[in-house]
């Protein structure tokens, strides 16, 4: 961003650049089978060795019964796997340094670790668990690991969810799991995810977009560089585009889609109406 705007001509800079999509999982979501939930879950944290920039490295569990259950689920699903082959050494260099720092950090805990892989660059997947207080208190436990790792935090109420929320810097995006009974308890906590995030998901996981008209893989910096737009959907294509105005040109002057003979048969949008290819519109774009 500071290269690109100390250009002579300086230009917009897009980019994906940290996101921890914090997942929240209330009381309901724990009245079912808890072991696929964990599953999904070690499954979203170690997909592609954890090297995906919508990767869950955050997982708020209540405490209590419940949430032991998850978190003992968790443990089992993740020391199932094995590590996979990252991209570069240098990546896993950073990752064998990013969960050491995590580890040693004061609260945290091991909570359950896969096995290495059989290839070079292969770390084991591995995730942690600490309290809410911990993770409010202590930057380290909010840097992004990427690869497979993740923190669980377990918290008491939704004034720890939101406590916990406030705190989380701009990310790609959050996941809520809960059941119709949990939606008064999750109420609070959307608002001040529309201010963190670029997408909220309930009852599903961030990894894995879909290209189409509502998606927005984005989010408030430090995620992106530009938290206005998105690099994934038909939104995207703003990041390529500066608008332009044209004030009284002849017909002759102006770009052919913009002409009322609209050669390039598309639809156009003409003082705020949408006229349809097929008609003939009758006053200057």
């Amino acid at each position: 961003m500071k290269t690109a705007a100390a250009r002579p001509e300086p230009i917009p800079v897009y980019a994906e650049m940290s996101s921890l999509n914090p997942v929240f999982v209330f009381d309901g979501a724990l009245k079912g089978d808890v072991d696929a939930l964990a599953a999904a879950y070690v499954t979203a944290v170690t997909g592609s060795s954890g090297q995906l920039c919508t990767s869950p490295g955050l997982l708020f569990a209540p405490e209590g019964e419940a949430g032991d259950k998850l978190a003992a689920a968790v443990a089992r699903a993740v020391a199932a796997c094995a590590g996979q082959t990252m991209l570069t050494e240098g990546i896993a260099g950073s990752w064998t340094a990013g969960t050491e720092a995590l580890g040693k950090a004061d609260g945290v805990e091991l909570l359950g670790q896969g096995r290495p892989g059989d290839t070079r660059n292969a770390p084991a997947p591995t995730i942690f668990g600490t309290g809410v207080d911990q993770f409010v208190s202590n930057h380290v436990l909010h840097e992004e690991i990427f690869g497979a790792a993740s923190l669980v935090i377990r918290y008491k109420d939704v004034q720890d969810l939101l406590k916990a929320a406030g705190r989380i810097e701009g990310q790609l995006t959050a996941s809520l799991h809960l059941t119709e009974a949990d939606y008064p308890t999750a109420a609070p906590l959307i608002p001040v995810l529309e201010q963190k995030v670029g997408r909220i998901i309930v009852n599903g996981w961030p990894t894995g977009v879909e290209v189409g008209h509502a998606m927005v893989h984005g989010g408030p910096f430090p995620a992106t560089s530009d938290t206005r737009t998105t690099s994934v959907g038909t939104l995207a294509i703003n990041r390529f585009l500066r608008p332009v105005a044209y004030q009284n040109i002849p017909q002759e002057l102006l770009p052919e889609a913009l002409q009322d003979t609209n050669p390039w048969h598309l639809n156009r949008r003409i003082n705020g109406d949408v006229v349809p290819a097929a008609e003939k519109a009758e006053v200057s774009a």
